[in-house]
């Protein structure tokens, strides 16, 4: 652990109790830069279901200690219902109270005596969502925004439905755990806040409920009505993040002024990215607030609004602790140099340039391939031999000149399949002449048509292909757009495509053995790349982090995620893979520890029969009393319907206080 940096002297934290419209008072701490109180500064709010006053307390202090030296408060809030906020809990994520409590909070720290005023919003994953659905309803005194590892598209984009297909992963175990603790740091055990959190419906319910795009995912998303993001907005997103596709898309399409990073990074901030290089993100972040909050004429807006880490090869290794290669400028994303180039799938495994002869390959389903593309796209991920085993793998002859690509790789598939549903899934691979091959990117999508991804064209105008097929055996076509990537293939490399019907456990199997046919040919499946021609364009230079700060007297151990997975397979074609996570933090009141077990299994001759069974564990240990509250979940289902069973215990001292149990049945829609 690196020693603090801040003192008190420069830095003060007050918690503050902040009304909003219905009397409900939410729960904030704001970080005070020295002199604050005499000559007022701007505000950085951040707003967060996440348990400033423990589970984020050390985070929360090491972002908010750097913002302060360069004038500006930072406030953190706790969502109503959660943390240290009043009010009962929201039914999920995003919600329309959550929003109007947003400008209340925005209206309230503009009129504070130690603020000047102009407010910002800001945050990672959840706070840079909310972020961008805030600016949407313009409240007077925000100003700008900005939204790191964020998403425009609840549905094909959020972590419940990626590539609008049915996920389960840590998340859905974690949040709904911690939404049913009590506020620290006293934890009280009474009726209403019992009620109020401990019983409310485990929101994994809402969404299983909701398996298809619709009303409830596009109240809070921007995609496609972009023409909403009026506001000053700096996106930065990274090519291990799995939120990464709103970047370009909002740089494209919205109206208002937009500045893009896209660095090596999964989801986290980018001093604390793992995968590197981590780069002092926060100074960009300090320019870009003095000039939209303080008035400042910098030059940030005069500069190339996008910055990207352009990735060059580096073998499969999940472990990889810094990404090959080098920081470019550009004027767009795509760059306007950019050509889409065509690869056709051949009989003989083969990508060409050129038209193959028309012919078929059958591709047979097996529900559990898949594993080695991680848990969602954007993990580093190891070698993809495993699962390519289990796909139809093209590949071109070695490259006789690197090839750089930046954007939208996609596929067009011709074909169709015997069953359904069905998924279709394409990864876009660097085969390396020893034979190792490196996962760049993927996607999928389900075989039906998908109303905001069918319509309209490719980047660069390539017409889109007619609608996916239309049932069972039925020879149809689909455009699958892969996530968006920034690659180099060295010389001698090869490029691959792989296609599959399965992308498991990322995402749940389709409920019925199946074989799907692959159409080659003049009208056949093909790839296509956004190729970027070399240029020279400025190459930007960032500092390293700065040192990390902590609050004093607190002290975390462990690391819950990134997850490190165990996988199994036996003889009679059942899969099993799980996970365990622990960590802790020690304060001046107590200390909380947590676990987290997670394991998925499937038989591929019974797909219909995959389950999910999930722990999570939270002790608190206070004076004179110890708390410890377990969740349960368990997701399986037939042919038909999905079941979910969902328990919480609390004990207090070994003895059972409070037990609540949810069991529910889903058709299956699609899924």
């Amino acid at each position: 652990m690196r020693n603090p940096v801040v003192s008190s002297e420069q830095m003060s934290a007050r918690a503050a109790r902040i009304p909003v419209r219905d009397g409900t008072e939410l729960a904030a701490t704001i970080y005070l830069p020295a002199g604050a109180d005499a000559a007022p500064v701007p505000a950085l709010l951040e707003y967060l279901p996440y348990r400033k006053d423990d589970a984020m307390l050390v985070r929360d202090y090491g972002l908010y200690a750097h913002v302060t030296r360069h004038g500006y408060a930072g406030v953190r809030v706790d969502i109503r219902g959660t943390g240290g906020s009043g009010g009962d809990l929201p039914d999920g994520e995003y919600s329309e109270q959550e929003q109007r409590d947003a400008e209340d909070v925005i209206a309230w720290l503009a009129g504070q005596p130690w603020c000047s005023g102009a407010v910002g919003m800001w945050g990672i994953s959840w706070g840079g969502f909310n972020a961008i659905q805030v600016a949407l309803r313009r409240p007077p005194a925000l100003k700008a925004i900005i939204a790191v590892d964020a998403s425009d598209d609840l549905f094909h984009d959020d972590v419940h439905y990626i590539d609008g297909l049915l996920h389960l992963d840590e998340y859905a175990l974690m949040i709904d755990h911690l939404n049913a603790l009590p506020p620290a740091p006293d934890f009280p055990l009474d009726e209403p806040v019992l009620a109020r959190r401990f019983d409310r419906e485990p929101w994994l319910a809402t969404w299983l409920a909701r398996q298809q795009d619709g009303p409830y995912w596009r109240r809070a998303s921007l995609r496609p009505d972009y023409g909403r993001l009026t506001l000053p907005a700096f996106l930065i997103g990274g090519w291990y993040d799995g939120y990464r596709d709103s970047v370009p898309r909002m740089l494209a399409s919205a109206p208002g002024p937009v500045k893009v990073l896209m660095g090596p990074w999964n989801h986290t901030f980018p001093h604390d990215a793992v995968p590197g290089p981590a780069i002092e993100w926060r100074a960009e972040a300090i320019r870009w607030w003095d000039h939209w909050l303080n008035g400042a004429e910098n030059g940030i807006m005069s500069e190339p609004p996008v910055t990207v880490y352009v990735r060059h090869w580096h073998p499969p290794d999940p472990e990889l602790a810094e990404v090959p290669g080098r920081w470019r400028t550009e004027t767009a994303f795509p760059p306007e140099r950019t050509v889409y180039r065509a690869w056709h799938c051949g009989p003989e495994r083969n990508l060409s340039p050129r038209s193959p002869p028309d012919g078929s390959v059958a591709l047979r389903y097996v529900p559990s391939a898949g594993a080695q593309a991680g848990h969602w796209w954007g993990d580093l991920a190891p070698d993809q031999r495993g699962a390519d085993a289990f796909s139809l793998i093209f590949d071109t002859p070695p490259l006789d000149a690197e090839v750089e690509i930046l954007g939208f790789p996609a596929v067009e598939i011709s074909g169709g399949a015997d069953a359904e549903p069905l998924h279709w899934f394409g990864r876009l691979c660097d085969a390396a002449p020893d034979g190792q091959v490196t996962l760049v990117t993927g996607a999928g999508r389900a075989g039906r048509p998908d109303p905001l991804r069918d319509p309209g064209s490719l980047p660069g105008g390539t017409a889109a292909p007619p609608a996916p097929p239309a049932g069972p055996g039925e020879p149809g076509r689909l455009r699958l757009e892969l996530h968006v990537t920034s690659w180099v293939f060295p010389r001698g490399h090869r490029i691959r495509l792989s296609l599959s019907n399965a992308m498991w456990p990322m995402i749940w199997p389709t409920p019925r053995p199946a074989t799907a046919t692959v159409r080659l040919g003049t009208a056949g499946t093909r790839l296509l790349l956004p190729v970027i021609p070399p240029a020279a364009r400025p190459e930007p230079v960032f500092g390293a982090p700065g040192p990390a700060e902590h609050p004093a007297g607190v002290r975390h151990w462990g690391d819950m995620l990134p997850v490190r997975w165990t996988q199994q397979r036996d003889d009679a074609g059942t899969a099993a893979i799980w996970w365990r996570g622990a960590g802790g933090t020690e304060f001046g009141w107590g200390r909380m520890t947590d676990e987290e077990y997670l394991r998925y299994e499937v038989q591929d001759a019974r797909p219909a029969g995959a389950s999910a069974h999930g722990e999570a564990r939270t002790e608190i240990q206070l004076t004179g009393r110890l708390l410890t509250v377990t969740s349960r979940l368990d997701l399986d289902g037939d042919e038909q319907s999905l079941r979910y069973r969902f328990r919480r215990e609390l004990r207090r001292d070994g003895m059972l206080l409070r037990e609540r149990d949810w069991t529910y049945r889903y058709p299956r829609e699609g899924h």
